[in-house]
């Protein structure tokens, strides 16, 4: 590996953006460039980078993430995601991401459920399993995030009210309606027990 460039970073002047064989690599702190004599034509190995970063910039990737994760909980994923974003290789996101969890401050398991709590009366379990799955909660965690939700029909049949607002009800918009239910995420069941419920209530 050879380091290809140096240049400041736009908003933050005490850092720089590492570019290594033409591609940018990693971010770094100026001072930690200049004490380990970092320049453009170094040959380096991908270890060395590392290393230097996580003995610099450990706390303050710590301090980025905390801040990150003040407004709403996060993902492991998630908070890994951000530090990458900002250039941080995987040594450092591996010890924020211990701490973090070491503190209490990431927890998977409670992520899932507080979400499943919160979108569950809205969304069946397949959307809620395929976001998760995405946020990068692990199936086990998923499937006892799911196992506290109950009342899937009744959120259901307020989707289908909400949907219904308005509308002529025929069997067109019946149709539409059920595909709209299967695509927010409740298995075929829930979804004729929905409009089931909605023939029983014109009866």
């Amino acid at each position: 590996m050879e380091i290809t460039a140096i240049t400041p970073q736009l908003k933050d002047k005490t850092r720089c953006n590492i570019e290594v064989d033409g591609r940018f690599y990693c971010g770094m702190k100026l001072e930690t460039v200049v004490l380990n004599r970092l320049k453009a034509g170094m040959q380096v190995t991908a270890e060395q980078l590392s290393q230097m970063q996580l003995e610099s910039e450990k706390t303050t990737a710590l301090d980025k993430a905390l801040s990150h994760i003040t407004a709403t909980m996060k993902t492991e994923r998630e908070v890994r995601d951000y530090l990458k974003r900002k250039g941080y290789l995987d040594d450092v996101c591996d010890y924020v991401a211990e701490k973090m969890k070491e503190y209490g401050y990431l927890d998977d398991g409670a992520y899932a459920v507080s979400y499943v709590g919160q979108a569950g009366n809205r969304k069946g379990k397949r959307l809620l399993a395929a976001e998760l799955k995405r946020k990068g909660i692990a199936d086990e965690q998923i499937q006892s995030a799911l196992n506290t939700l109950t009342g899937e029909e009744e959120s259901a049949k307020a989707v289908l009210a909400k949907y219904l607002r308005g509308k002529t009800v025929d069997r067109k918009t019946l149709q539409k309606a059920f595909s709209h239910l299967i695509a927010r995420g409740f298995d075929y069941d829930t979804a004729r027990a929905a409009l089931g419920s909605l023939a029983e209530e014109d009866e």
